[in-house]
């Protein structure tokens, strides 16, 4: 067995494309998933299974959410060791005095060149801050993810990738729940 934790983008937020937690593992156990165990109800669900691709996981769980809801909603499979590397590698964390309250994670769908920081332009946020860790964007934001055009339907547009954002808080919980 093998679990995964799936990343939902759009569900639950600001009244869009709601799904009750309960009926979201419902499905998901309905489909052969087992110990689906779900973080706040935006979006974050651990599942167990013999499957071993992360992709396939994704889109048994995209497919099935339009099949039994009728939204269209992209899903991010990310593993155990895709969380480790955020505190490993985010550069922001080794800052002195840094508030985790800014800082957060966009997962992307695939894997990114360092290089392609200069596609987001980032410059043009400032003080917001940026770095591109493969498949993830650790983000700095000056005063916070609500009071900024650097969002994830940016990171889309520019990258031409699909993007869901995390913050800090729940980056941290989300690997305690994958270590418990």
């Amino acid at each position: 067995m093998k679990t995964h934790l799936a990343l939902l983008r759009g569900i639950n937020v600001s009244g869009h494309n709601m799904i009750k937690m309960e009926a979201l593992k419902t499905m998901l156990e309905n489909i052969g998933f087992t110990n689906v165990r779900t973080y706040l109800q935006s979006g974050n669900v651990f599942v167990d299974t013999e499957e071993e691709s992360a992709s396939k996981v994704g889109f048994m769980i995209k497919q099935e959410i339009f099949k039994v809801f009728g939204y269209e909603v992209p899903v991010i499979v990310i593993a155990k060791e895709d969380l480790e590397l955020c505190f490993k590698n985010s550069p922001y964390l080794k800052e002195k005095e840094v508030d985790t309250k800014k800082l957060y994670v966009a997962f992307v769908s695939i894997a990114l060149k360092s290089e392609n920081i200069n596609d987001l332009k980032i410059s043009q946020f400032k003080p917001d801050e940026a770095s591109i860790d493969g498949n993830r964007i650790f983000i700095k934001y000056a005063v916070g993810a609500g009071k900024t055009r650097f969002d994830q339907k940016y990171i889309e547009k520019k990258l031409n990738v699909t993007a869901t954002i995390r913050n800090w808080n729940t980056v941290t919980n989300l690997l305690n729940m994958y270590t418990e």
